[in-house]
């Protein structure tokens, strides 16, 4: 004889089996992994009144929603935020330095010891002075107090005859506020290296060359990109100090005539005008641009058209595309899905089409599914068959 209990028992069963799967799911198997990573530099010969550098952007995930905190000195107190700073400390000793990374609700940490040892008596101290440009070509305030930010204006390029970049500008370098470190001493070499990949006077130190000598210097003909520099200082006793900073130049062209038209064209056999751009991403050398900025700006009506079907509105309707190619001549995107009432980038008058291309940095990193760096062509595209005027055309660099 069956017991009472037993179809209770198996209805009991079924249900938890049913339930499992919501109740024991391992959750973590979905969720994002916060984890706390950073580099610091340099990692020996740490002294007091040294700046050390504290890199976290190995950190994961690198979407962009992690805030990062630092506590240098042990204390458990917030000493510094951000991705990326710098720590100091006066006293000898041994400092326990502990990053915290936060996404959400969830966070992770990371401690590393740093040694610090007593400065000797008579070392030089080797200071880059930093400055930024005021503003960007656009008038916008820069504000920086870590790296010189610098931008390259060319603000009436000619577009009939100056359609490849090739702009420079001069940087200026100062080591103004480096000192001798100690009474009676003075600083007997200043020495900058301008690439720390190259070892060029072979001595197996690739970031203390002298590429350029002096106190204040000119650094010429340096074109967009991002950098990083190092000044060695030697002082009258032979001790030596250096000192790192990052220089980006970012560069503004705006192509303009009152002239300027581009020829008719159709689909089958568009008019192009091409312009060379060369792009830099180079992880190793730390040399990566962060994004291209394409604007064209052109009359939504061409004055000279000739409607020959009144009333529909549409033929004498202008409408030009932005083109980008990389260094193999492949398409990696245009603006032709951009519907025509969308094309009103920034403060585009009535009257103008100011229509938008933005080149991320990704596209530039050599995969599979991208297109790498190297020597770009953008170009403007007519499929109409009358030629169209154009008002401008602005090619951005952002390396900063």
């Amino acid at each position: 004889m069956k017991s009472a209990l037993q179809p209770l028992m198996i209805a009991l069963l079924m249900l938890c089996a049913s339930l499992s799967g919501c109740m024991f799911t391992d959750e973590s198997e979905s969720e994002v992994k916060v984890t706390a990573v950073f580099d610091y530099s340099p990692k020996t010969d740490i002294r007091t009144g040294d700046s050390v550098q504290l890199d976290a952007s190995s950190s994961l995930p690198g979407d962009g929603s992690l805030t990062y905190s630092w506590d240098c000195d042990g204390d458990a107190a917030t000493d510094k935020t951000g991705q990326m700073v710098s720590c100091s400390w006066e006293l000898e000793g041994t400092y326990s330095v502990t990053l915290t990374v936060v996404s959400g609700s969830k966070s992770n940490s990371q401690t590393k010891e740093i040694t610090v040892s007593e400065a000797p008596v008579g070392s030089p101290t080797a200071e880059i002075t930093q400055y930024t440009d005021e503003e960007d070509c656009t008038y916008e305030e820069i504000d920086n107090t870590r790296d010189i930010i610098l931008w390259i204006c060319a603000m009436d390029k000619d577009p009939g005859s100056d359609r490849e970049i090739q702009d420079t500008r001069s940087v200026l370098l100062d080591a103004y506020d480096s000192t001798a470190g100690g009474e009676g001493q003075y600083i007997t070499e200043y020495n900058w290296d301008l690439d720390l990949l190259v070892d060029s006077d072979g001595d197996g130190n690739s970031e203390n060359d002298a590429d350029l000598t002096g106190e204040s210097v000119e650094w010429k003909d340096v074109a967009p990109g991002e950098y990083q520099i190092n000044l060695s200082v030697s002082n009258s006793v032979g001790k030596m100090d250096g000192d790192k900073i990052k220089v980006y130049v970012s560069f503004y062209g705006h192509w303009t005539d009152s002239d300027w038209e581009i020829a008719s064209g159709n689909s089958n056999d568009p008019e192009e005008i091409q312009f060379d751009m060369p792009v830099v991403y180079d992880k190793e050398q730390g040399n990566t641009i962060r994004k291209v900025e394409l604007i064209l700006t052109y009359p939504q009506i061409d004055d000279d058209c000739q409607d020959v079907t009144p009333g529909e509105g549409n033929n004498c309707r202008n409408k030009l595309d932005i083109y980008a190619y990389n260094e193999e001549e492949e398409e990696a995107r245009n603006t032709t899905e951009t519907p025509i009432d969308g094309r009103d980038h920034g403060e585009c008058d009535d009257d103008n089409d100011c229509l938008q291309l933005l080149l991320s940095s990704y596209m530039f990193t050599e995969t599979e599914s991208t297109f790498g760096d190297g020597d770009w062509v953008v170009a403007i595209h007519n499929e109409k068959l009358n030629d169209q005027k154009i008002e401008s055309f602005v090619i951005i660099l952002h390396y900063k």
